[in-house]
């Protein structure tokens, strides 16, 4: 853990907090200044942006840059990214922008085959799937 990890700051404190109560939710740094100035607790875009780097360096947050037209998403992962837990697909709907979780025995049997077939190692946290979500279809 580097030296930036053991600062704790309000702010951190205050980000952290949102995010741990929203886990497996994608959310942008927009989304979290939004939310934290409606409960009276302004806090600057920058410094979301700066604390959510910090927290990806940690490994409480993963950060995911889905195409060059979305803002980045960062996700609560906590603990269990750091005790290897597998990490999921996405989806995103090409109609309304939903990111969507897929968590999918079948797509870890194809990332497995990939490498042990093919030599090819798949990287589910930049592996996305276009097409329409339920509510768009």
């Amino acid at each position: 853990m580097n030296s930036r990890a053991k600062y704790h700051t309000k702010q951190r404190d205050l980000l952290l907090q949102y995010l741990s109560n929203e886990p497996g939710i994608h959310t942008t740094a927009s989304d979290v200044c939004t939310y934290l100035r409606q409960q009276g607790m302004p806090i600057g875009q920058s410094t979301v942006y700066r604390q959510l780097e910090s927290l990806v360096a940690e490994g409480l947050v993963r950060k995911y840059i889905i195409d060059a037209s979305s803002p980045a998403c960062f996700e609560y992962v906590g603990e269990a990214a750091r005790e290897g837990a597998d990490s999921c697909f996405h989806c995103k709907c090409e109609r309304c922008g939903a990111l969507i979780h897929l968590h999918c025995d079948e797509l870890a049997a194809v990332r497995s085959h990939l490498f042990d077939a093919h030599g090819f190692r798949l990287d589910p946290l930049r592996t996305v799937f276009y097409g329409l979500c339920e509510n768009c279809k």
